[in-house]
């Protein structure tokens, strides 16, 4: 198994756990579950995959993320009645998820390719899209847009360190520990204490 392979595991797993509990809050049947678990693991991938003119998309061409991502939405299913807090556990997959997913993004377009700049959309897009059309389908405010959320900036922030340490230090490990772990302490930091960027507000109109 290759390192992208592995990211791209982790990350179909655990954003199809995100998926399964955002299904469990909107009281979704089990062919719910599977299918918002399933959408929320592959969308950000297949989006980058479609991008980059990557044949076949991941999950097309090794039906084990399809897998992974049944397994984690069955998982929840069972196990959700059992969490006090469903919002609060989605919060802190969701941003475990987005730490392993930009990373995994940023090495794809690196293995196809791609240039610096190409890079970190690619970081970005793997870790925001397949939240975004989670939220969408169930009808809720997308996380990656709410007031005062540090999302897609951490994901840019974690994408563009990954690129970052590998123009400096030229190791691949390096880069992508570095693009996680800023992208998880941002996010966690936007969670825990608030971290924010300042909102837009309009100014009275000038006479």
């Amino acid at each position: 198994m290759t390192a992208a392979q592995a990211l791209d595991f982790g990350s179909v797993f655990v954003f199809a756990l995100t998926g399964a509990l955002v299904a469990s809050r909107a009281q979704l049947d089990i062919v719910g579950f599977l299918f918002i678990g399933c959408l929320t693991a592959v969308g950000g991938g297949t989006l980058r995959d479609v991008i980059l003119d990557r044949t076949p998309v991941f999950w097309v061409g090794n039906a084990a993320y399809v897998g992974v991502a049944c397994l984690a939405a069955i998982l929840v299913f069972f196990a959700a009645p059992h969490i006090e807090s469903r919002y609060r556990a989605i919060l802190w997959l969701d941003a475990l998820a987005l730490a392993v997913a930009v990373p995994a993004g940023v090495l794809v377009a690196w293995n196809e390719g791609a240039t610096p700049p190409i890079a970190v959309i690619m970081g970005v897009a793997t870790g925001c899209f397949g939240g975004l059309m989670r939220d969408v389908v169930c009808n809720e405010l997308p996380l990656v847009l709410r007031q005062g959320e540090l999302y897609v900036t951490a994901a840019f922030a974690g994408a563009l360190s990954a690129v970052a340490v590998f123009a400096t230090l030229g190791t691949v490990s390096a880069a992508l520990l570095a693009c996680g772990g800023v992208t998880l302490a941002l996010r966690a930091g936007s969670i825990a204490f608030g971290w924010r960027l300042p909102n837009y507000r309009s100014r009275p109109p000038r006479r």
